[in-house]
């Protein structure tokens, strides 16, 4: 097998000249401990079946061009948080996926990236993963089973993982509605005080006058 490794450089892109001196005869690929954002540099290497991209800066929105041959996939240690949108451009464009690897990721709930998350966590994950990708042989570090198999075409579907706001978020949401839309118990009509209207509307809580201690002092003659 032709391997080429590039480990290391720093690149933030794939050069041209990598492409257009080893596309057509690699066959393995080790883009490991670079800058990469992108991996659009990959179209001239048609015929790779194994591409290792791990200890990037690869996200959500990463593109990869179609490669028929591509089995082996990893893509540990770079910056995904939320995997539905890439499992299913990979479905779409590496139709000969057997071997794929997000350990470090955000969006893959292990103890490498959260001490708060468990088995459960990581297992919901696995079969939402295969859920999507149905010719995976391994995930991660692990073979997949005919019992996982078996759970992620019943429950693959719900298993996505959702990543909740932290406390930061929220806080800004809470910030942006109080300058946006600051509280007032007055009906919406009433508000505009240059075209201030009378506003008529239904309570949901009637007042009878019992248990007050102040009707005891109101005289007949002062009704």
């Amino acid at each position: 097998m032709n391997t080429v490794s590039c480990i290391g450089h720093d690149w933030e892109d794939i050069p041209d000249f990598l492409g257009a001196k080893y596309g057509e005869v690699a066959r393995r690929l080790d883009l490991s401990f670079n800058q990469l954002r992108s991996l659009t540099g990959l179209k001239a290497f048609s015929q790779l079946e194994e591409l290792i991209v791990d200890n990037n800066l690869l996200g959500n929105d990463l593109q990869l061009p179609r490669l028929p041959r591509l089995h082996t996939l990893t893509l540990n240690k770079n910056q995904f948080t939320d995997i539905e949108a890439l499992l299913e451009h990979l479905a779409e464009v590496t139709p000969a996926l057997e071997y794929l690897s997000l350990l470090g990721n955000e969006a893959c709930p292990n103890q490498l990236v959260s001490m708060d998350k468990d088995e459960d966590d990581y297992q919901r994950y696995r079969y939402f993963v295969l859920h999507k990708l149905t010719k995976l042989k391994f995930l991660d570090t692990r073979r997949v089973t005919q019992w996982e198999w078996s759970e992620a075409e019943a429950r693959g579907a719900f298993m996505k993982v959702v990543k909740p706001k932290n406390d930061q978020d929220t806080a800004s949401d809470v910030r942006s509605e109080s300058t946006t839309t600051p509280y007032t118990p007055l009906p919406r009509g009433s508000k505009d005080v240059r075209n201030h209207k009378g506003v008529f509307t239904k309570c949901r809580y009637v007042y009878y006058g019992k248990h007050s201690e102040g009707n005891r002092f109101i005289r007949n003659d002062q009704l």
